[in-house]
């Protein structure tokens, strides 16, 4: 099991990172989205032991990961700033991570740029940059580790490549058991690919939970009475963003649908809807209840 135990992380006396808690264990994929600047990478980073903590612990099978070879063997990283050796071809990349992974399979490697149609004899520095995405992308999977950290995973690929890239990677998770953490912009590629999602804001994580779970949390009501009322008449409802025009009110509810319906029926509406959010809406609700919005609702 791969876990961060109350972990700080500072530059230049900033707190980037502020007690930071999380268990990646079995395989999956693990989603992190974020505000901007939340502190994504270097969770990342700390992850896989390219950065140490200023305080609290990231451990691997309970054996810390930073300085530590053994545990490193066990994961790879595939940083949002692609780095490879100057002047280097993909072939010559990949004999630099067969000395550093001893379980590197070349067989798998030649089949991921047959399929990602990468010619591993060309210098990388002539790759576009989604050609780039895809050969550290190769790279890394064909280390056949137990643990992958993608940052900013999707990164400069077109649609179809976006695609097939998410395939490769949850074929792994399928056949092998790779725990996959991956982060993303983009909810919609995360609701694709994840199976737990984990929202981190200001150097914490306020949300960690499955996406089967999330998506089947998170709904959007309208109702409307023929007496007069206000949101006092959902007062024993934990709703958020309440909004009437008239009759009909709108509001964001979060948990308890089974018991939120029947109260809500109970009084007799004339219209009633409860519609689920999708991921990019659960994230702008909850960054709004944490005071990051720029706009006053979704309703």
């Amino acid at each position: 099991m791969l876990k961060a135990e109350n972990l700080v992380k500072k530059f230049d006396g900033k707190t980037v990172l502020n007690g930071v808690r999380l268990n990646a264990k079995g395989g999956g994929v693990y989603g992190l989205v974020g505000s901007n600047g939340a502190g994504k990478s270097t969770l990342l980073r700390l992850l896989s032991g390219v950065y140490k903590g200023d305080a609290g612990s990231v451990t691997l099978d309970g054996a810390p990961v930073y300085d530590n070879p053994a545990a490193k063997k066990r994961l790879v990283f595939v940083p949002d700033e692609l780095f490879f050796l100057p002047q280097a071809s993909l072939r010559r990349m990949a004999a630099l991570y067969g000395a550093c992974y001893k379980g590197f399979d070349r067989a798998r490697f030649d089949e991921l740029c047959r399929i990602f149609g990468l010619d591993a004899k060309k210098r990388i520095h002539t790759f576009s940059k989604g050609l780039k995405r895809q050969a550290a992308m190769a790279l890394a999977l064909s280390c056949r580790t137990e643990y992958a950290f993608f940052d900013e995973t999707f990164d400069g690929l077109d649609p179809v490549m976006r695609n097939l890239a998410r395939k490769i990677i949850y074929a792994d998770v399928c056949e092998r058991g790779l725990r996959a953490v991956i982060t993303s912009h983009s909810l919609r590629e995360l609701e694709d690919t994840c199976d737990t999602l984990a929202l981190l804001h200001q150097g914490n994580i306020v949300l960690d939970q499955s996406v089967e779970d999330l998506k089947s949390s998170y709904f959007k009501v309208q109702a409307a009475f023929d007496f007069d009322y206000d949101e006092r008449l959902f007062e024993n409802i934990g709703f958020r963003q309440f909004k009437k025009t008239g009759s009909v009110s709108n509001f964001i509810l979060s948990g308890g649908r089974e018991e939120a319906e029947k109260i809500i029926r109970a009084k007799s509406p004339v219209l009633f809807e409860m519609i689920p959010l999708t991921l990019e809406e659960i994230f702008m609700v909850e960054m709004a209840s944490l005071g990051y919005s720029h706009e006053e609702s979704l309703i």
